[in-house]
């Protein structure tokens, strides 16, 4: 029987993984393409499973107590996501011929995990919302249930990002256009440009 705690994590950990991000978008261009879906996926639930439970063993009151983390993390965030966004601009403006089925021919492992990396670990949010958020959630359910919660919340990030990754091929017949791949680089470019303002933003 699901515990109460679970199911609260889930469906917690989901309302927040679930928002339109520079990672989320990330995941989804990588599944369109079929490059390296799995190590993505796997690298983003495993640094989600590693920062929930950070949270829920209390690192969240050092995030907390020293904010010069965060704006630390905002700057790099930042820096990252407009040079991101520069090479989606880019290949909007000026695509390369590739569809679903070329995609196989793109970037090797190596470079790719490193992005999700980076896209992940110098996002600021990421610690808002798992390390101090839902740590604070978390430690409302008291012990054992704070851990369960964690669970609950770890069991959501896999679902979401497996089903972003993997489901994105149902998308197949629409991003066989140059065209759509056009489009879906340009909405990349501008979210990766607001996420980074808004990062920017609150230092001054």
């Amino acid at each position: 029987m699901l515990s109460l705690p679970l199911l609260t994590g889930f469906g917690t950990g989901l309302s927040l993984i679930a928002a339109i991000g520079a990672q989320n978008a990330f995941v989804l261009r990588q599944g369109l393409r079929r490059q390296h879906v799995w190590a993505v996926v796997l690298v983003c639930a495993v640094s989600d499973a590693v920062l929930i439970f950070a949270g829920i063993a209390g690192l969240g009151f050092l995030v907390s107590a020293a904010p010069w983390i965060l704006s630390a993390a905002r700057i790099g965030g930042a820096l990252f996501l407009l040079t991101y966004a520069v090479f989606a601009a880019k290949r909007a403006l000026h695509p390369a011929t590739m569809s679903v089925e070329e995609g196989a021919s793109g970037p090797s492992r190596g470079p790719v995990i490193l992005t999700t990396l980076a896209l992940t670990w110098l996002n600021p949010h990421v610690y808002l919302d798992t390390v101090v958020l839902l740590g604070s959630v978390a430690s409302a359910q008291g012990d054992p249930g704070r851990w369960k919660f964690g669970v609950g919340a770890v069991l959501a990030s896999i679902i979401w990002f497996g089903a972003l990754g993997f489901g994105a091929r149902l998308l197949h017949g629409f991003f066989a256009k140059p065209l759509s791949w056009r489009i879906l680089d340009a909405a990349v470019a501008v979210v990766m440009l607001v996420i980074a303002a808004l990062l920017i933003i609150p230092l001054f």
